[in-house]
């Protein structure tokens, strides 16, 4: 029903535009006799008037003709460009020269001037008929004011900024002003873009918008990079103002921007990081063609594996997982967009020793990325036996499954939590990356891990919950007011996984660039004010104080490690920690039999293989002194066998 509404409406605007140049077409050759005798009609000679109104008709039938073959009846007027004003030029200009022609063949003779008349007079006459809605819009824009019109500066007077303008100005729906333009190029300033002012650089931003009474700041500057955007998005943070931006780089590959482009500023973008550069030809050549497995796929790490593989051709993908629901989601979404692709979706644990060499055996795969674990620090403060279990004896039994397999090359995502962990999570990661290093020592699979930090949005992270605070009304909870953490996004960083693995040979701990720690208070802080209101005002920011195992800052890199770096500037290799690998294992198995005895002392035993590990043994974690005494006690008793 709309679609025929829309289209009985075009063609009505063909008809008035038909009926309008009609009218301007004969205007025009009446005029032009006008014109060409001194605007008196009593001195023109009747037998020009004869003619014209002899001929008039074919000559109002051809003109009508050309003007359709240059699409003068199906352009979007409102649109409109420099290209439709050529094309009424050329138009005109060719009626006009096959109306001389014509008349001069049937020997009507006119004076020569009427012509350039007339085509001067159609010009504007079908110039007008096109354009007036323009500039009635464009007058009724200017003069836009109210409660309701919401008042915008666009930062940036270059393409997408020019586009943006445009598209508010001919949107019919959209009930906002640009009011001015900011751009740091001061050979603008003072100048005018679409009528728009450009009043000057980003030091008035904040002076401009209080001013102006500006509603919304849009960030029209694609090809400025990430680290320069950021300072602009802090500036324009003090405002208050909604802040709405387009994608970088947008303009440079498709040349135009629409409004449907823009979105909100997000807390990705006060990252300040650059657009990351990866490989793609090296992830193809090792991943293309080859049968890849992913366990945890339908967490945020692993089901961002399985769209960025797929998008390399790998002969099957197999995503693995315990939760049905998650990976179910990752299924649907991968199949539909690779419908070509050959998918596996198991429901499995990596704990289950016989099911992993039961899919092993079945279906083969060249490489495996290990993104399941346990990864929430407080719940597995709380659960350490859940953690160990999970975490270290899960990933025990896959390394074990893949070395039997031959599997190729074995990815493990570790944590910046591993390095000199103070919690049982970060201290069982440790442990993979020990297994992992162990491994790969004796067997041909190559066992690499890569170490990186937090990821924004990821399950857990403290953006989501941040999210949920700032929409119920606060507060928003910090535990410390000088905790930092390493922030990248989920892509990148799984962007960055897939090239480490390209430069895997076995052994390494690739270890992610994170950029710059960011403050959680600044994170929340921002948060709150890219949601339009003011942090200890509106919203307020509550101090909890450290929870247990919670570090202020964490490292990416243990002094003892060192790096060096790969063809990746962004990735760099930890240079592995010798231990005793004797030791190591036989420290593993007396922490399996404690884990399967619900041992509660078993932060001890890790301690134990983790000499930076220094765990809390608190009574509030139900761990009370006899209970320690007795573990130690084990622990001696342990050694002194094998002595």
């Amino acid at each position: 029903m709309v679609k025929k509404i829309k289209d009985n409406s075009l063609v009505l605007k063909k008809i008035l535009l038909v009926i309008a140049d009609t009218v301007s077409i004969n205007a025009a050759t009446f005029l032009a006799l006008f014109f060409r005798y001194e605007l008196s009609f009593s001195k023109i000679d009747l037998q020009y008037i004869i003619h014209a109104q002899q001929y008039l008709w074919i000559d109002t039938i051809l003109t009508l003709c050309i003007f359709a073959l240059f699409g003068l009846y199906t352009g979007l007027w409102k649109y409109a460009s420099i290209k439709e004003l050529f094309n009424i030029l050329l138009a005109c200009s060719l009626s006009y020269l096959v109306k001389f022609t014509l008349t001069s063949i049937i020997g009507f003779n006119q004076p020569r001037s009427t012509v350039f008349f007339g085509w001067v007079l159609l010009v504007m006459m079908v110039f007008a008929t096109r354009f007036s809605y323009r500039f009635i819009r464009y007058i009724v824009h200017e003069n836009l004011n109210g409660k309701d019109i919401k008042r915008v500066m666009v930062i940036g007077a270059g393409d997408a900024g020019n586009m943006i303008i445009r598209e508010i100005r001919s949107s019919q729906n959209l009930h906002s002003k640009v009011v001015c333009v900011i751009d740091d190029d001061k050979k603008v300033h003072g100048l005018f873009i679409q009528g728009v002012k450009i009043i000057g650089g980003r030091d008035m931003i904040v002076e401009m918008a209080k001013k102006n009474k500006i509603d919304e700041i849009i960030i029209a500057i694609p090809s400025v990079g990430a680290s320069e955007r950021k300072k602009i998005y802090d500036i324009c943070k003090e405002t208050k103002c909604t802040l709405k931006t387009i994608p970088g780089m947008y303009q440079l590959i498709n040349e135009e921007v629409r409004l449907s482009d823009l979105r909100e500023v997000q807390i990705e973008d006060l990252l300040g990081r650059d657009t990351i550069d990866i490989n793609v030809q090296e992830i193809l050549d090792y991943v293309s063609g080859k049968v890849i497995l992913i366990t945890g796929a339908g967490g945020s790490i692993g089901s961002e594996l399985c769209r960025q593989i797929a998008m390399h051709n790998p002969s099957k993908l197999i995503m693995l997982d315990i939760y049905e629901n998650s990976i179910y989601d990752v299924q649907l979404e991968i199949t539909k967009k690779y419908p070509a692709l050959k998918i596996e979706t198991l429901i499995a644990s990596v704990r289950d020793e016989k099911r992993i060499k039961n899919i092993m055996s079945k279906y083969k795969p060249d490489i495996i990325f290990h993104a399941a674990a346990h990864k929430h620090v407080p719940l597995m403060e709380t659960s350490p036996n859940e953690a160990v279990k999970n975490n270290v004896f899960g990933t025990l039994t896959l390394v074990k499954a893949a070395d039997e397999a031959k599997v190729d090359k074995f990815i493990m995502i570790s944590t910046d939590k591993a390095v000199r962990p103070t919690n049982i999570m970060g201290a069982t990661k440790r442990i993979c990356e020990m297994i992992i290093q162990a491994y790969d020592k004796k067997s041909s699979t190559d066992f690499v891990a890569v170490r990186f930090g937090n990821v924004l949005g990821s399950n857990g992270s403290v953006i989501p919950i941040f999210r949920k605070q700032i929409a119920e009304g606060g507060p928003v909870t910090v535990t410390d007011k000088e905790i930092t953490r390493y922030f990248m996004t989920i892509p990148e960083a799984v962007s960055l996984v897939l090239q480490a693995g390209y430069y895997a040979k076995g052994g390494e701990i690739f270890i992610l660039d994170m950029g710059e720690p960011v403050k959680i208070y600044d994170l929340a802080r921002n948060m709150i004010m890219l949601s339009g209101r003011t942090p200890d005002e509106d919203i307020k920011i509550e101090v909890t104080g450290l929870r247990p195992g919670e570090k202020l800052y964490e490292e990416l890199l243990m002094d003892e490690e060192g790096i060096e770096k790969t063809q990746n500037d962004l990735i760099y290799i930890g240079h592995p920690i010798q231990f005793d690998e004797k030791q190591f294992f036989d420290n593993l198995k007396q922490l399996k039999k404690m884990t399967e005895e619900e041992v509660s002392c078993m932060k001890l035993i890790i301690a134990k293989m983790i000499p930076t590990y220094e765990p809390d043994i608190s009574d509030s974690e139900g761990i009370n002194s006899i209970e320690t005494a007795e573990c130690i006690t084990r622990l001696f008793a342990h050694d002194n066998q094998k002595m």
